[in-house]
């Protein structure tokens, strides 16, 4: 009776080596991956600052993944998605033997002007203008878009240490107070084709970024967003 001995660590190793190489990784044809930057590009452009550059590149797909061939891929929106920053774009065929549809990674960044810090600013700095200084940051690279040259901080306090060269965001900032309990506010609605305005008295305090109570002259108690000294909005 033969007896085969059992195949080493190292001979397993190089097997799983060669059928890495015998099934390469997935590929998109070049064409289709420059259809699905444009495509990307297109639609961050839109919602993108004035003169902003849009840039977006494509990752990688799943090496494990294997692809039919496919004369034609059309690229798509992944519903969903992010428009800006990390995102991924659809691609489906449309002209194979086989059909399949895989997301393609990509990373859009939208670079335009913006404040950033002139030097480190610690926890608690009081901003001023000195401190400020403009240059082209990429608004991509967080949730929230960061301030421009347009908007005043001035006196505003970080909620957060700043590095030098770094664009300020809502979230640096500690939120500010617009009114207080038991103030009178203007509170404002707009929809298609009217716009209403009418007092109230406030029920909460009314700090940037989150809802406030109100209460107004007939009684009805509202939830809408402080946006200004003693001004309330309301979305309808």
């Amino acid at each position: 009776m033969n007896l085969r001995p059992a195949p080493t660590r190292a001979a397993a190793l190089l097997a799983a080596a060669l059928a890495a190489v015998a099934a390469p990784a997935a590929e998109l044809p070049p064409q289709a991956v420059a259809a699905a930057l444009a495509l990307a590009t297109a639609a961050a452009q839109a919602l993108a600052p004035p003169n902003a550059r849009v840039l977006a590149s494509a990752g990688t797909l799943d090496p494990r993944l294997k692809l039919a061939h496919c004369a034609a891929v059309q690229p798509y929106l992944a519903a969903g998605s992010p428009t800006w920053g990390r995102t991924r774009v659809g691609m489906r065929c449309t002209q194979g033997s086989t059909p399949w549809s895989v997301y393609l990674p990509v990373t859009v960044q939208v670079l335009a002007p913006a404040l950033v810090s002139s030097a480190h600013l610690p926890a608690g700095t009081q901003l001023d203008d000195s401190q400020l200084v403009q240059a082209e940051v990429d608004w991509a690279a967080a949730a929230t878009p960061p301030f421009t040259a347009d908007q005043t901080l001035s006196g505003r306090v970080l909620v957060r240490p700043v590095t030098a060269g770094a664009a300020l965001r809502p979230s640096d900032l500690q939120p500010r107070l617009w009114f207080a309990p038991g103030d009178t506010v203007q509170i404002s609605a707009r929809g298609r084709g009217f716009a209403i305005s009418v007092e109230g008295r406030a029920l909460t305090s009314g700090r940037e970024g989150q809802p406030a109570r109100v209460r107004t002259e007939s009684g009805r108690v509202v939830v809408g967003r402080p946006v200004g000294e003693r001004r309330v909005e309301l979305a309808l």
